[in-house]
């Protein structure tokens, strides 16, 4: 009995010996690299270093958001809504959509008065509330291949319902989103006498048309269905060349957005009364959208926007109160720093 005891109580006192290295052990080989001991850049945050990190970022960002803020004050926005008082019959949202799908005549006048001089160029765009070009269904609606190379003009499997004339023929441009490319119109008087002509070359990608829109594709079949959806194209006219096009084919990802239109240019003064005589021909009334038309100039930051400079502005002063915060507590209440040595785990506190 003492004989078949013997064996097992030596393997448990082997199996206990640190010393000896166990054959199933998962612990990693011992490396510098798996233990992290080769050289490296290992900052002790201080108190001094983090007040200085924050103030570092406070220098650096409040003068980007005052920047970016006065560039934003800058530019000279106007910006007039259109659809409710351009739709004559009645208030209900059911009459305006009689109206607009009526042949009734849809011209409209809005004027308004120039509050701040605006340096040319003067962009104009056209403005839609609560309208999803980001729906997935939209926005697989197209081909890719038929708008670039007039090869793939019977490339429509995606552009339904599309994608098809009443005879069979493929449509060009095809798909819901050129189908439904906004058609209202824009013409502009300044003080009743002064023509304003809007300028519609080179308001789109240069990208777009060199590379996603052939030269040599024209409209085919486009818009002759029973039901139509927006404007109508050219069929004179490459597709590379129709930017009215172009510019609504890159679809918004938020449900209000804003296009660019044309561009005056022209310097507005201020008090200059500018008639504006519109096309009101874009139906917005069935899905309660909104319609607006834009004129802005721009500064070397671009169009107007305020969000830039208050996001830099909230953080550089975020960092600032931080900053004095810590400032004061590390001046009253101080506190000793720790020996950094107990911070390796593998090694005798204070080198003993």
């Amino acid at each position: 009995m003492s004989n078949a005891t013997a064996p097992m109580n030596s393997t448990s006192a082997e199996s206990l010996d640190s010393s000896v290295p166990r054959r199933n052990s998962k612990r990693p080989k011992y490396s510098r690299f798996t233990q992290q001991e080769l050289p490296a850049c290992k900052p002790i945050l201080t108190p001094r270093w983090v007040i200085s990190a924050f103030m570092l970022v406070t220098i650096v960002f409040v003068p980007i958001g005052l920047a970016s803020l006065f560039a934003s004050r800058d530019v000279v926005e106007i910006v007039k809504r259109y659809d409710d008082s351009c739709a004559p019959w009645g208030h209900s949202r059911s009459d305006k959509v009689r109206f607009i799908q009526s042949d009734a005549n849809k011209t409209c006048n809005i004027t308004f008065t120039v509050y701040k001089r605006m340096k040319k160029p003067i962009y104009v765009y056209y403005q839609l509330d609560n309208f999803y070009q980001n729906h997935r269904r939209y926005v697989k609606s197209r081909s890719d291949q038929q708008l670039r190379s007039r090869s793939g003009e019977n490339e429509v499997k995606d552009c339904k319902p599309e994608d098809k004339s009443l005879n069979g023929s493929s449509i060009v441009p095809c798909g819901l989103v050129a189908w439904s490319m906004f058609n209202d119109t824009f013409t502009f008087t300044a003080n009743k006498n002064q023509q304003l002509p809007v300028i519609k070359k080179g308001i789109s990608w240069k990208s777009d048309r060199d590379h996603k829109f052939g030269k040599d594709v024209f409209p085919k079949n486009f818009q002759n269905g029973t039901l139509i959806g927006g404007a109508h194209l050219n069929e004179s006219i490459a597709l590379s060349d129709q930017e009215d096009l172009i510019v609504w084919m890159r679809t918004a990802a938020l449900p209000t957005f804003r296009k660019l239109y044309g561009k005056i240019d022209m310097d507005l003064q201020v008090g200059d009364t500018i008639l504006v005589v519109l096309q009101n021909n874009y139906n917005t009334y069935s899905f309660n959208g909104k319609k607006k038309f834009v004129l802005s100039t721009t500064s070397w930051l671009g169009g107007k926007n305020n969000f830039i400079g208050i996001a830099y502005l909230s953080v550089g002063g975020l960092c600032f109160v931080l900053a004095i915060t810590f400032t004061i507590i590390y001046l009253v209440k101080p506190r000793r720093l720790g020996d950094p040595s107990y911070l390796s785990w593998n090694r005798n506190p204070g080198g003993h």
